[in-house]
């Protein structure tokens, strides 16, 4: 019989906030895992700018929100999750760790493998920021490079490069303090562009060398892979609210107007439409309140995607090139540009994206689950389904755990989410 465990993720974005919950079972002969997704929800963000909390009561009620409709959907009391963390204010470095095998024999083992790991995080970091990955980039056993698993290998002399990420402290604070008052145990912190990464990129992708960037509301994520690994974390903040922002600022109209016209402009069917209704589609107008504004005037289609929306994709575009320029990686990543999260569907993102980079561009939605994912196998979601990816792929040991309840209160909640369950209470007195 399968073994069975149910992980969450809650990805804590600009725009909105997203809580799935997955039932993972491993197959007891072969070990084959599957993942079925059996709840999911997505709230408005509120409390949240370009990636960090910026006020705690209004993120912790729209994180309420979220977690509560998932729960209804799963069936589950939600006790542990992953979460995302994003921002400008992620960071990377490489950097090298050394030991001696402690085997008389000469044998590398698990314990000798922890150390080096630990040798490599060892770093001098400032005190206003924290470390949340330490990845193995590859090891070396008495100087032979390119190992990926040195267990039993033998030799004297362990070495490991290896790739952290750091975010800062007070942002990471914010973060835990935040999903703490909804009654929620973080199982772990995860980058939101290695999340992505987990959902979108193919083991030959990141062996051949790529770029993944997760163009989120208020920031976007670079994750970029050379050699099978990761090789520069960031995220520049910078999104697809900006071409809302540019939106309204050049039609002078709301930014709620502005989003609907960004997200008709970029649904092929509306523009299929208008071109069939055009007999020259090269100056295609757009009546504006067709878009759900009550703004009624026409505006060429060329007018806002050449001259509005292709400028800020190019720009974003072009501080991911300088990016990856400044790291010596823009011309080690054969296999291409892969976009990803909400903004990767704004009309021309990737004739902007191969037009900047160089290299082929290919848009990704999430992959690797099952069960009711008809509304999540779009970009949008690609950081929540990575989160589940990646507590799988972290704790292949624990497929036993119960992390969640469901029959009993195994911890009471604190904070908003005490409170909200108070309230509740006293609604069905009489």
């Amino acid at each position: 019989m399968a073994k069975q465990k149910i992980i969450a993720g809650i990805d804590i974005g600009s725009s909105k906030i997203t809580t799935l919950i997955a039932q993972v079972s491993v197959e007891p002969m072969t070990y084959e895992t599957s993942v079925s997704v059996v709840g999911v929800s997505s709230t408005v963000s509120r409390g949240v700018k370009k990636g960090q909390i910026v006020n705690i009561e209004e993120a912790v009620e729209s994180i309420i929100a979220s977690v509560e409709g998932a729960e209804r959907m799963a069936g589950y009391n939600l006790d542990s999750a992953y979460i995302s963390v994003g921002g400008a204010h992620v960071a990377s470095q490489n950097s090298t760790g050394v030991v001696a095998v402690s085997d008389p024999n000469g044998e590398v083992n698990g314990a000798d493998v922890a150390r080096v790991i630990q040798a490599a995080r060892a770093i001098s970091v400032p005190a206003a920021r924290q470390v949340i990955h330490v990845l193995p980039r590859e090891f070396m056993v008495d100087g032979e490079r390119g190992v990926r698993d040195p267990v039993g290998m033998s030799g004297v002399r362990l070495e490991v490069d290896t790739h952290l990420v750091t975010v800062s402290s007070a942002a990471l604070k914010n973060v835990t303090k935040a999903v703490n008052e909804v009654g929620v145990k973080i199982n772990d912190t995860v980058f939101t562009g290695l999340a992505s990464a987990y959902a979108t990129l193919s083991d030959t992708e990141k062996e051949l060398g790529c770029v993944l960037i997760d163009i989120g509301a208020g920031t976007t994520s670079i994750a970029a892979y050379v050699d099978g690994a990761l090789a520069y974390s960031g995220a520049l903040p910078v999104g697809a609210r900006n071409v809302t922002n540019d939106l309204a600022i050049g039609l002078r109209v709301s930014l709620d107007a502005a989003e609907n016209i960004k997200l008709k402009l970029s649904d092929k069917s509306f523009m299929t439409k208008i071109q069939q209704g055009s007999k020259d589609t090269k100056h295609d107008q757009i009546e504006i309140s067709e878009t759900g504004s009550t703004e009624i005037k026409k505006v060429a289609k060329r007018t806002l995607t050449e001259g509005i929306i292709k400028p800020r994709m190019n720009e974003i575009f072009s501080m991911v090139r300088s990016e990856l320029e400044r790291v010596g990686i823009v011309h080690k990543i054969p296999s291409g540009a892969i976009l990803t999260g909400g903004g990767a569907l704004t009309v021309g993102a990737e004739d902007s994206a191969r037009k900047v980079l160089s290299v082929p561009v290919r848009v990704a939605s999430p992959s690797g689950i099952s069960g009711l994912i008809d509304d999540i196998v779009n970009p949008q979601f690609a950081t929540a389904v990575g989160l589940v990816l990646y507590g799988v792929r972290q704790n292949p040991e624990s497929q036993n755990a119960q992390p969640f309840s469901t029959g009993k209160l195994k911890n009471l909640p604190s904070g908003k989410m005490f409170t909200r369950l108070l309230e509740s209470i006293r609604d069905l007195l009489p």
